[in-house]
């Protein structure tokens, strides 16, 4: 048998689950002191919410759950291969809100805050930074078209952010509306726009001519790519450029506003600027998205948008959603490479004593818990080798019971 995790999933040694505990207990703190709630919802959803969700390439990723019994076994009698699958594992927690919310809107606020904290599951080829099974960290509003909900979302976003040690960023943010009439008027077809974004999505990579070079590809007109990249060398390319291009000044103006609006609330700690090729991948997102992009270590670590339809395909109503969900994996990774220490965390020390001592240890360690978190282990013979292996599993110190019990730090500038 192995004893490795499946690809694709982690194993979380006890050093490691302290720093994820703290990460998700600070954001969700936060989310709390903002004003939503926390909610669950099962990690199994019907196929075929799932499939009817719009989720973009994630549909792809879905990991199927087959039937069970008799009609697992009609199916394959049936040679009905398609349908051998009736749940999925959900690959975000969108989805499920909106499941969620249509079942139960009966009895909540409206607008409805609300938090979820949770794993998802995706069927990625795993590596670096692609996971199978990883935890995401949503807030969403749900019942409001007020662009007030953006503005309150990416606030309360970036709070979460700074409140977790994540300081150098920049927050960009897009209308799919904007940009889907900037696509229209440079001349690319309306059934084709999804293919486009996927491309121009990748801007910031490869630049203005590999986008050219990728459209081209594709097959695109040579006359429409070139009039798309006269677009793109417009520099900076502002809102009041994309004006030109856009059906509904409205769209402008309101995406004018949460940008101005956030940005006073950021106080300089982030920049909040407009990105005419952000995109994000879920094809349920109706109007503004955004994304949090680390300026240190350049990488997306948080994301989302305004899903006004979703919820609708449950219950035959409009429904206005918007969300931001904070990538978790990421940030768990970039703090960890950065060996980042938990600040104002109590210390946590071993005791180490003589079997025939455990009563009077475990009453000695009772008392030291008021101000540290104190683990007891029997003396072993080789007393090094233990003392050894708890500085590396993040232990502040240690004591020996004995009449000093006298507390010794690993580090010689955290001695009291």
């Amino acid at each position: 048998m192995k004893i490795t995790p499946v690809k694709g999933t982690n194993d979380y040694l006890p050093q490691e689950m302290r720093l994820r505990d703290y990460l998700q207990s600070s954001i969700l703190e936060t989310y709390l002191a903002c004003g939503f709630e926390r909610i669950s919802t099962p990690i199994i959803e019907d196929a075929e919410n799932l499939d009817k969700s719009d989720g973009g390439e994630n549909l792809n990723l879905i990991f199927k759950v087959m039937k069970r019994g008799d009609k697992l076994t009609k199916a394959l009698e049936a040679q009905k291969f398609d349908q051998l699958s009736d749940m999925g594992l959900r690959y975000d927690l969108t989805l499920p809100l909106c499941r969620y919310y249509a079942n139960n809107r009966s009895y909540l606020a409206t607008p409805f805050k609300v938090i979820q904290m949770d794993r998802v599951y995706r069927a990625e080829q795993p590596q670096k930074g692609r996971l199978r099974e990883f935890v995401q960290c949503d807030i969403d509003i749900v019942g409001s078209s007020s662009s007030a909900c953006e503005i309150e979302l990416i606030d309360t976003t970036a709070q979460a952010l700074l409140a977790i040690g994540i300081k150098n960023f920049r927050i960009k943010i897009n209308d799919k509306r904007i940009l889907k009439d900037i696509l229209l008027k440079v001349g690319f077809a309306p059934e084709s726009l999804d293919s486009v974004c996927i491309t121009f999505d990748k801007l910031d990579k490869i630049g203005p001519e590999g986008v050219a070079c990728e459209l081209a590809g594709k097959g695109f007109e040579a006359a429409v790519i070139e009039r798309f990249g006269q677009m793109l060398q417009q520099t900076p390319f502002t809102l009041e450029v994309a004006r030109q291009y856009c059906s509904d000044p409205v769209y402008i103006e309101t995406l004018q506003q949460i940008i101005d609006s956030t940005s006073k609330l950021a106080e300089g700690r982030y920049e909040v600027v407009y990105d005419k090729s952000l995109v994000r991948g879920q094809g349920y997102y109706t109007g503004t998205v955004f994304e949090v992009e680390s300026t240190e270590f350049g990488s997306s670590i948080a994301g989302g948008g305004r899903y006004d339809n979703l919820v609708g395909k449950f219950i035959g109503e409009d429904v206005p959603a918007v969300g931001f969900s904070i990538g978790f994996e990421r940030i768990f990774s970039i703090l960890t490479e950065s060996n980042y220490r938990i600040p104002n965390g109590r210390k946590k020390v071993a005791l180490l004593y003589d079997e025939p001592q455990v009563v009077e240890a475990v009453a000695f360690a009772n008392q030291q818990r008021k101000q540290y978190d104190v683990c007891l282990f029997v003396k072993p013979k080789k007393v090094g080798k233990l003392i050894h292996r708890l500085q590396a599993q993040g232990f502040d110190g240690f004591c020996f019971f004995d009449e000093q019990c006298e507390l010794k730090w690993f580090e010689e500038e955290r001695q009291e």
